[in-house]
């Protein structure tokens, strides 16, 4: 099996993007972040047309998450409420950033976790907030089945994740709670699949648009997959393609690969 994660940073407007990897990458999954576009408005048809169901959580110019699977998935939900309950989460669910079903007896957890806009910030309290409920939320998961989580993260794991890790404890996506954040969720019994075979650093899927990063290669690594011991056991591949970085008008993200 194969799933990718992909924030496109806009679904419309990188569709004909998405449609030709697909075509060239058929995976059996993919995972969308940062979609950007109301449920009714999800352009569905183009995906359906290539064997893709398509699911979709998404709110007009902000967020939003999908799956196209090509087999049908079981035990579908968005959000974190019809795990949780309202009671434990409360207004984060507002923000459409968390979609999961089931494929072949795994479950997928697409997630977008958010930015934190600055170190000490109320949006950087809201995503340490939201990394809380996370947890709660794979726990009580973890009692069903193996489980792949993946999704643009907002977070590198370790210096070998940025370009220039200079002053990362007072960055966005690199500081010491946010980090602590990924540690909590591999003490729950996940593993990153990437690091399982690669373990250089230079390897990135995000580079901002400013400054040429991407020409020069200043990116940092925070899209992932995250599995379960069974599901880590049996991964044969993870990889970056940064093909689609390369196009005309690319999202600033660019897919990653796990093959089990």
């Amino acid at each position: 099996m194969q799933i990718a994660t992909w924030n496109v940073n806009s679904i419309r407007t990188r569709k004909e993007q998405v449609l030709a990897w697909l075509n060239e990458h058929p995976v059996d999954v993919l995972c969308l972040q940062e979609t950007k576009v109301i449920d009714r408005d999800f352009p569905r048809t183009p995906f359906e047309s290539l064997g893709y169901s398509v699911y979709v959580s998404g709110q007009k110019s902000y967020n939003g998450v999908a799956i196209f699977s090509k087999q049908p998935l079981d035990s579908f939900h968005c959000g974190f409420t019809p795990v949780l309950g309202e009671e434990i989460v409360g207004n984060y669910d507002e923000q459409k950033r968390v979609i999961s079903g089931v494929i072949d007896q795994v479950r997928i957890v697409n997630v977008y976790i958010p930015n934190g806009s600055s170190v000490g910030s109320e949006k950087y309290d809201y995503k340490m907030g939201w990394f809380e409920i996370l947890n709660q939320y794979l726990e009580k998961l973890l009692t069903e089945r193996e489980i792949c989580l993946c999704g643009d993260f907002n977070v590198a794991p370790d210096d070998r994740d940025i370009y220039d890790p200079t002053g990362k404890d007072n960055h966005i996506m690199a500081s010491p709670q946010e980090r602590s954040a990924i540690e909590a969720i591999k003490k729950l019994g996940f593993q990153d699949a990437f690091r399982k075979l690669n373990h250089e650093g230079g390897q990135y899927s995000w580079w901002d648009y400013r400054t040429r990063a991407f020409s020069k290669n200043r990116g940092w690594r925070i899209d992932h997959h995250f599995l379960t011991e069974g599901l880590y056991e049996k991964v044969s591949n993870c990889w970056i393609d940064i093909i689609p970085r390369q196009q005309e008008k690319p999202s600033d993200h660019t897919p990653v690969i796990v093959e089990f």
